[in-house]
């Protein structure tokens, strides 16, 4: 079984850890392909229904995750939409972009946090341990999105991730 996430805040800065028991190039490939993306992005009982990736230094992924869980009661039916915009890409090593809320034309939603993220990617015999740095404007800007559940949610998207690697081997 996969090691369990890590959340560290310092200041503005969430980072997240985790380590999943795949190497490094598929774990990568599984952040940079709308194949892969459509299968675990978003906590469970949501889906990917709207998936596009240009994965290219300026390119946009744009995403639609909607609730299909009855069970989560005023969520269900609920989409929530989201715009990436990459920057530095290093082959199986490194993802920066800035992750952004927007709207189904791909609009951001000025009042809702954005984040610059820098993902790392590191390998040790055979695993890949996974290092998500989010830099918010402020402290309250990233206090929102924890209060919003974020932490939750990004959990429950890693486990799936996590699922989604072991399918695949």
């Amino acid at each position: 079984m996969t090691s369990k996430m890590i959340t560290k805040i310092e200041g503005q800065v969430l980072i997240l850890e985790r380590e999943f028991q795949a190497p490094r190039a598929l774990v990568f490939k599984a952040f940079s392909e709308a194949e892969h993306l459509k299968h675990w992005w978003g906590p469970r009982g949501w889906e990917v229904t709207v998936c596009t990736v240009d994965f290219r230094p300026g390119g946009v992924w744009h995403y639609c995750m909607k609730c299909m869980d009855k069970n989560q009661g005023d969520f269900y039916g609920y989409e929530s939409w989201g715009k990436a915009v990459y920057g530095d890409i290093v082959p199986a090593e490194k993802i920066d972009y800035v992750d952004f809320f927007s709207d189904a034309e791909g609009n951001v939603k000025e009042d809702l946090p954005s984040s610059e993220i820098s993902m790392l990617f590191e390998e040790h015999d055979g695993k890949t341990k996974l290092i998500s740095r989010s830099k918010y404007a402020s402290e309250e800007a990233l206090q929102k999105v924890m209060d919003m559940g974020m932490e939750q949610g990004i959990t429950e998207t890693w486990d799936r991730l996590s699922e989604h690697l072991q399918s695949l081997q």
